[in-house]
C-alpha cells in the first residue's frame, strides 16, 4: 500500500490530535512490531486486540525506527524522543476510516463476498478465472475482519480493473462498519449456516446482517442454497445462482463434491457477468487451485494419524472436519482434541450434539489451564480442532512424528486431478497401474496407496517384495504388482498376496517350487517380455517356450503380459516406440492363441499413455505423471503439481564486505549482504553440487541463489533483496521453482530429485 499522505493530512483523515509534528510523508502503516522492515514513513496503530494491546509494543516499534503512532488519549508519550503522537477515541476506528477515505479515491468495481464459508475459495477462484483478462487486487489470505478489509483495502491502487473483498463478521452491528469501508457495487453471498449464529438474537438477525453488506450492490449473487423471502431479494438486487444452469462447466471441475460446485456455480456466474469468454472460462476451471486452508495431515507419534484443522470451530466446519476423519479412519480409534476456551455454554452444547452424532472413541476438551497428557493416544486418527491459536498449533506439533523443520506437502487433490485427466485419455474399461515404488516416488507409498485405493485404481506397482508388504500391512487390499520381485521375497509374496513379474525361466522355476512347497495352484503371476529396453524379460523369440512351461505348470496362471517402452519420452521420433508396440502386439497375440483363458496386456507408461492410445488395451502403468509432471507440453498443462517441497528461514544474518560464508570459505562478500540460513542440505537430498549460486530457493516470490557451500544440515542463501522474517517458507520444489528445474539445476532428472528426499523430511498430505 502507498498512502502517500502528508502527517497534516494523514491526522485529518483519521480524525487524530497531532502532538509533536514531523514532516514524513505517510506511506505505510504497521502494527505488529515483530513485522516492521521499513520503519521510514510507516505509522504505526496501536490496537487494543482481545489478548495483547498494541500500546505495549510501541517501545519495540520505537526501537526498530518507527517514529509515527497512532494510540487512544490515554497514552503517556513523554518518554518518545522525535516521535510524533495522534491521538484518538480508538485506533482499530482510526484505520477504518483510513481505509475508507482510500477507497473512495478508485471509481472501478469493488466486489464483497460473505457467507458463513467458503468465502476464501469464491474470492482466489474468481480470481483464477479472471486475472488472465483483468487487473484484479484482491483481500490477502482470509483478511475478512473489522482489521483485515481494512488492509485489503489500502492495497488498492490506480493500476486495477476490479476489486474483490472479502467481509466476515461475528456479533451484531460489524457488517454495517464494513459495509460503509467497502462501498461494494457487486455482492456474492457464499452460504448461510450457523458459524457464529450463537451470538445473534434469532435467524433473522443474523441473516439481516449478512445482507446489510449488500444494501448497495447490483447485481448480488446469491447461492440457491440460501432461503430469501423475495423483499430481501429485490432489496439487494440479488441473483440466484443454480448449479444446473453450469453441469457443462462443473462437469470440468478437479473437485466434484457439493460444497466446491456450490462455490464454482457462483464464481462462473461472476465471471460471465463481466464478460469473461465461456471458452476461457472452460479453459481454466480444468487447473482450479487447491487452497491449502484446513486439513493438513501427517504422521504423528504413537502411530497416530494427526489432522491439523486449527482454522476455526464453528459447527460446518466441524461437521466437515469430522466427516473426512471418518472417510480416512479405516477402522482406527477417531479422537477429537478441541480448544473450548472462548466458548459459552449454548456453543459447547451444540457442538457436542455435532460430535454426538459422529461416535467418536475419545474426545477431549482443552483449554489454556487445562492440557492433558496426550501420552495414551495411540493408533488413532486424531482431529486438532479449533480457532487458529498458538496452544493449538503447539499441540500439534507435539503429536508431530518428526521435527524437523523441511516437509514435503502432497496434495492429494492435484493427484486426483492427475488421475482423473489420465484416465479421460484411455478408453472406457481400461484399468489403472499407478507405481509406488520408491516410497512412491518420496511422497510416502502407505498414505499415496491409500488415498489411489479410494479413488478407484485397479492395481499398484512396487519394485520389491517388502514395498509391498508394508501396504499390506498398512490394510491396503488392492492387486500389488511385484516388479523386481527376488527368490528371497517369494515366501513373503505368497503370504501376503502379492503377484510377481516373472522375467527368467530360473525365476519362473524357483516360484513355481516355492508354490509346490504350499500346495497352492493358479497363482497369478506376470510376464515380462524385453521389447527393446533390453533390462529384465524374455525375449520375443521365447515366447514359445514360455507357453509351455505355462501349460505344464498348474501352480501358475498368467494374470498379464508387459514391457516398457524405452523412448517414449522422444517427442520428435516415434518410430522406436512403435516398433516395439509391434512387437508387443506380436507376443500377445501367440499367447492367446495358446492360452485358452484371457489376461491383461500393459505396455504405455505416463509419456506413453498421452502419445499412443491405440496400445492402451486393458490396463496402462501410470507413474511420475500422477504426481503432475511430464515432459510433453500440451500433457503439462492440464496437470496440477502434487509434490511441493519447502522449509523455513532459521535465521538471517548480515555479513560485511570481505566475510565469508560457509567451509572452506567458499564464498566472500564483495558487499554487505544479508544471508538466509535454510534446515535443508545434502542430507535431505539437496545436493552439495549446487552450491555457490548453481541453486538456490524461492523466498517472498523472489529467487535466491546459494552462497557457500552447501552443509550437510543446512544451506545459506542470499536474501539481500528479499523482504523476509526468520520464520518465513521457503520453496525449494513448487509452484516458482518447478520440480523439473531443479532436477536441471541438479543434472538430474526429475524422478531421481523426488526419490532422493531423504525420510528424515517429514510428509505432510493434504486434502480439499
Amino acid at each position: 500500500m502507498k498512502i502517500n499522505l502528508s502527517i497534516e493530512a494523514f491526522a485529518g483523515v483519521i480524525g487524530a490530535r497531532l502532538e509533536n509534528e514531523n514532516h514524513e510523508i505517510i506511506q505505510l502503516i504497521a502494527f505488529d512490531s515483530r513485522k516492521i522492515s521499513n520503519p521510514s514513513n510507516t505509522a504505526f496503530f496501536a490496537f487494543q486486540g482481545e489478548f495483547r494491546n498494541g500500546h505495549d509494543f510501541i517501545q519495540d516499534a520505537y526501537n526498530k525506527g518507527i517514529r509515527t503512532f497512532v494510540v487512544d488519549q490515554n497514552f503517556n508519550s513523554t518518554n518518545y524522543v522525535n516521535a510524533t503522537f495522534l491521538s484518538v477515541n480508538d485506533p482499530l476506528m482510526a484505520l477504518q476510516k483510513l481505509a475508507k477515505f482510500h477507497r473512495s479515491k478508485f471509481n472501478f468495481p469493488v466486489v464483497a463476498i460473505t457467507g458463513s464459508v467458503g468465502k476464501t475459495i469464491v474470492k482466489e477462484w474468481i480470481y483464477h478465472l479472471i486475472s488472465g483478462e483483468k487487473k484484479v487486487i484482491r483481500s490477502p489470505k482470509s483478511y475478512n475482519s473489522q482489521i483485515g478489509v481494512a488492509l485489503s483495502l489500502l492495497a488498492l491502487d490506480e493500476t486495477a480493473d476490479l476489486a474483490i473483498i472479502e467481509a466476515g463478521i461475528s456479533k451484531p452491528g460489524e457488517m454495517v462498519l464494513l459495509e460503509q469501508m467497502i462501498e461494494p457495487t457487486i455482492g456474492i453471498f457464499t452460504a448461510f449456516g450457523s458459524a457464529h449464529r450463537t451470538n445473534f438474537e434469532s435467524t433473522t438477525q443474523h441473516l439481516n446482517e449478512k445482507l446489510a453488506l449488500f444494501e448497495n450492490t447490483n447485481p448480488t449473487f446469491i447461492h440457491e442454497s440460501i432461503q430469501l423471502a423475495e423483499t430481501n431479494l429485490e432489496k439487494i438486487h440479488g441473483q440466484m445462482v443454480e448449479n444446473q444452469n453450469f453441469n457443462s462447466f462443473l462437469k470440468q471441475s478437479p473437485y466434484q463434491d457439493k460444497a466446491s460446485l456450490d462455490n464454482l456455480s457462483l464464481c462462473i456466474a461472476f465471471a460471465m457477468e463481466i464478460g469473461i469468454s465461456e471458452n476461457n472460462i472452460s479453459e481454466r476451471i480444468k487447473d482450479l487451485p487447491r487452497l491449502a486452508l484446513r486439513m493438513e495431515t501427517f504422521d504423528g507419534i504413537n502411530e497416530n494419524l494427526i489432522i491439523n484443522d486449527t482454522y476455526n470451530l464453528d459447527l460446518d466446519a466441524l461437521s466437515q472436519s469430522l466427516e473426512f476423519q471418518l472417510s480416512i479412519a479405516n477402522g482406527k480409534k477417531r479422537v477429537a482434541i478441541l480448544a473450548v476456551d472462548s466458548l459459552n455454554e449454548n456453543q459447547k452444547i451444540e457442538i457436542q450434539n455435532t460430535l454426538d452424532k459422529f461416535k467418536l472413541d475419545e474426545v477431549l476438551f482443552i483449554s489454556n489451564e487445562n492440557l492433558p497428557s496426550f501420552s495414551e493416544i495411540q493408533q488413532s486418527v486424531v482431529l486438532i480442532k479449533g480457532t487458529r491459536v498458538a496452544q493449538l498449533q503447539k499441540i500439534a506439533r507435539l503429536f508431530q512424528l518428526k521435527k524437523h523443520k523441511t516437509r514435503v506437502e502432497i496434495d492429494f487433490s492435484a493427484v486426483k486431478n492427475n488421475l482423473n485427466y489420465f484416465r479421460s485419455l484411455t478408453k472406457a474399461g481400461t484399468k489403472m497401474l499407478v507405481m509406488v515404488k520408491a516410497s512412491s516416488y518420496g511422497s510416502g507409498a502407505e498414505k499415496m496407496a491409500e488415498f489411489l485405493e479410494k479413488s478407484g485404481v485397479e492395481y499398484l506397482g512396487v519394485a520389491y517384495a517388502d514395498e509391498g508388504v508394508e501396504l499390506r500391512k498398512y490394510g491396503i487390499k488392492l492387486p500389488i504388482l511385484v516388479m523386481n520381485a527376488e527368490e528371497e521375497g517369494f515366501n513373503d509374496i505368497i503370504q501376503y498376496n502379492l503377484e510377481p513379474a516373472i522375467f527368467s525361466y530360473q525365476m519362473m522355476d524357483a516360484f513355481v517350487k516355492a508354490l509346490i512347497m504350499e500346495n497352492i495352484e493358479e497363482y497369478p503371476v506376470h510376464l515380462k517380455f524385453d521389447t527393446g529396453m533390453k533390462r529384465l524379460g524374455f525375449a520375443p523369440s521365447e515366447v514359445e517356450k514360455v507357453v509351455e512351461l505355462f501349460q505344464a505348470q498348474p501352480e501358475i496362471k498368467l494374470k498379464s503380459v508387459y514391457s516398457h517402452l524405452a523412448d517414449s519420452d522422444n517427442m520428435l521420433d516415434a518410430s522406436y516406440s512403435l516398433e516395439q508396440i509391434s512387437i508387443f502386439n506380436t507376443i500377445c497375440n501367440h499367447l492367446s492363441q495358446k492360452l485358452n483363458y484371457p489376461f491383461d496386456r500393459h505396455l504405455l507408461n505416463t509419456e506413453g499413455i498421452a502419445r499412443f492410445p491405440e496400445a492402451d488395451y486393458e490396463m496402462v502403468r501410470l507413474g511420475i505423471g500422477i504426481y503432475g509432471f511430464s515432459i510433453n507440453s500440451s500433457v503439462q498443462k492440464e496437470l496440477q503439481p502434487a509434490i511441493a517441497w519447502k522449509s523455513i528461514v532459521s535465521q538471517i544474518k548480515t555479513i560485511q564486505p570481505g566475510e565469508s560464508v560457509g567451509y572452506s570459505r567458499k564464498f566472500i562478500a564483495s558487499k554487505m549482504t544479508k544471508i538466509g540460513v535454510v534446515p535443508v542440505g545434502y542430507a535431505d537430498g539437496f545436493r552439495r553440487s549446487l552450491g555457490n549460486g548453481k541453486g538456490g530457493f524461492v523466498i517472498q516470490g523472489k529467487w535466491c541463489p546459494v552462497v557457500g557451500s552447501v552443509c550437510m544440515d543446512m544451506t545459506m542463501v542470499d536474501i539481500t533483496e528479499v523482504d523476509t522474517f526468520e520464520g518465513d517458507e521457503v520453496e525449494i520444489i513448487g509452484k516458482t521453482q518447478t520440480l523439473n528445474e531443479l532436477a536441471n539445476a541438479m543434472e538430474t532428472i526429475s524422478y531421481e530429485v523426488l526419490t532422493s528426499i531423504s525420510k528424515r523430511v517429514q510428509r505432510i498430505y493434504l486434502e480439499n
